[in-house]
């Protein structure tokens, strides 16, 4: 079983993360005391556990040292594509099931990660640039598939929006919010406990270290682009559920860029080689707490997203400052070298 006090322990600049998120929950309640009240609270959990879905699935990405830029339209096609397939209005005549309908776009998401791994391994295009045409191409697909027109569940499907969304916990906790907790727990597992979570840590802080050592680097890249547009398609499906409907122009639009500010303020180092699921999970929490913050402090709306994003660039600042002070403590005390050294294959636990 994962132990939190030991991932604290081993990553110190979580704590910077965590403080952070409690600093700006605790002023904003005290400036705002209706930021507590638990209707706000069960919201804010909800788009955190919606966000934090597609931060983990980044961050797999990033910790390989890539990038991918296209979960926001991949959420736009996936969240187009469900309600068509529940309704029959695409690939079928007649309605499908909800376990097809959901098999169905998770096996395309799946087909688009395997597609920007190869691309990125076998013919060695950069991410960015990979990833970047994703968000042209699915935002496109989605358009079209959609006839660029809102695609809804109407009065429909009112069960599975409760069991996946809507519901709450003890009237309180929402579903959302749940998903993401045992999504959170099963990508810690593997990052932390698998070979393949080792592997992932080792190709990226020294690719070439690990190719030596006998990973099959290929490999590893390819599963995380796929883990990534795994998890974002299944998040376009929540967003799709919570909403009721998506508009193929603008459904998902930034959402990448709120993945990936998640993923980096929780720790996941953009040169590759590190990062930790729970750091994640804060990282994605404290983008929505700092965009509720925002509105219930009065913020005007237009600027909204500057203060966010000054705020997030504060967070990244400090926690580049605290790894540097954690780096010369370590060289000065005679520190062992990086976590992410690759590992012996033939002789790793599973």
């Amino acid at each position: 079983m994962l132990s939190l006090k030991n991932t604290l322990k081993e990553n110190p600049k979580l704590l910077v993360i965590f403080g952070l998120l409690v600093l700006l929950f605790t002023v904003t309640s005290l400036l705002q005391p209706s930021f507590r009240d638990p209707a706000t609270l069960t919201n804010t959990m909800r788009w955190i556990g919606l966000f934090g879905i597609i931060s983990i699935g980044v961050a797999f990405v990033i910790i390989t040292g890539g990038i991918d830029l296209s979960i926001g339209s991949l959420i736009a096609l996936s969240g187009v594509m469900l309600p068509m397939l529940l309704k029959g209005n695409i690939f079928f005549s007649e309605p499908v099931p909800v376990p097809l309908a959901f098999g169905l776009v998770l096996l395309i998401s799946l087909g688009i990660g395997l597609f920007h791994g190869l691309m990125v391994t076998k013919l060695g295009l950069q991410p960015f640039l990979v990833t970047l045409c994703g968000l042209f191409i699915y935002r496109g697909l989605a358009r079209a598939a959609g006839n660029d027109q809102t695609q809804g569940f109407g009065g429909e499907f009112s069960g599975l929006k409760d069991a996946l969304v809507k519901y709450k916990l003890f009237d309180f906790i929402p579903m959302s919010f749940v998903v993401l907790i045992i999504i959170g727990i099963i990508a810690a597992i593997v990052l932390n406990k698998t070979v393949f979570g080792r592997y992932l840590l080792a190709v990226g802080h020294n690719e070439e270290a690990a190719k030596f050592s006998g990973i099959k680097t290929d490999r590893v890249k390819i599963a995380a682009y796929m883990i990534c547009s795994l998890l974002g398609g299944f998040a376009g499906m929540l967003f799709v559920l919570d909403t009721n409907g998506a508009t193929p122009s603008s459904f998902g639009n930034f959402y990448e860029l709120y993945a990936i500010a998640g993923a980096v303020l929780g720790g996941c180092s953009l040169r590759g080689g590190e990062g930790a699921i729970f750091g994640v999970i804060c990282g994605a929490a404290l983008v929505q707490v700092a965009e509720k913050a925002v509105f219930f402090l009065g913020v005007e709306e237009k600027s909204k997203f500057t203060v966010i994003g000054i705020f997030i660039l504060a967070g990244v600042i400090a926690d580049e400052l605290f790894r540097r002070v954690n780096e010369k403590r370590m060289a000065g005390g005679g520190g062992t070298g990086p976590p992410g050294d690759p590992p012996d294959p033939a002789g790793s636990e599973a």
